[in-house]
């Protein structure tokens, strides 16, 4: 059962006490991504819900972390040893858990969240959409994904997801799996739903 949050300011609530962002550890080339990723930590801390991420300082990621940060969010780290050692780990979120490996690493991330949000990014990132959709497939997980498709982004995605649809290799129409949201309003707006 998720915790529900009383928003007394807007008399909205909400079923989602935290959620996991998945996203790039660049910033990409356009300037939308940025100014998402900055709207979506913004969001999160006004609506009081608790970030899960995955732990860097750097690109889209940091930006979403630093924005929740610098608003008086909670804001958790989740980073496996390997990348820890190479990459900027944050060190100033409210709480970090180093996993032995990514697969340990996806499974807290996915553990510790209620629902999640997906920004643009990498191989990674996709990586990270597809296990949780495979779970919820499975019924190993019953958790909201919210893709946001910033500029379009992951239109690509969503024509390829059609095309699996509509050549018979889904159960059931991608739709019922993923929420896209065309900016950081309506995925909030979706959290509601």
């Amino acid at each position: 059962m998720r915790n529900a949050l009383n928003i007394v300011a807007s008399k909205q609530v909400f079923m989602y006490s935290s959620v996991t962002i998945f996203c790039g550890s660049r910033l990409g080339n356009n300037p939308l991504y940025q100014q998402h990723a900055k709207a979506v930590g913004t969001l999160l801390v006004q609506h009081q819900i608790h970030l899960v991420y995955g732990g860097g300082n750097n690109g889209l990621m940091g930006i979403v972390a630093n924005e929740v940060i610098d608003n008086g969010g909670k804001v958790t780290g989740v980073m496996p040893q390997l990348l820890a050692e190479k990459e900027a780990a944050h060190d100033h979120l409210t709480a970090m858990h180093i996993t032995e490996d990514m697969h340990a690493r996806k499974k807290l991330l996915f553990s510790l969240a209620d629902a999640a949000i997906i920004l643009p990014g990498g191989v990674g990132t996709l990586d990270e959409l597809f296990e949780m959709m495979t779970w919820n497939s499975l019924t190993i997980h019953d958790k909201k994904i919210i893709l946001l498709n910033s500029a379009g982004f992951y239109n690509h995605l969503i024509n390829h997801l059609e095309q699996m649809y509509n050549d018979g290799f889904l159960y059931t129409h991608w739709q019922q799996m993923l929420t896209v949201c065309d900016c950081p309003d309506n995925v909030i707006r979706a959290l509601l739903l």
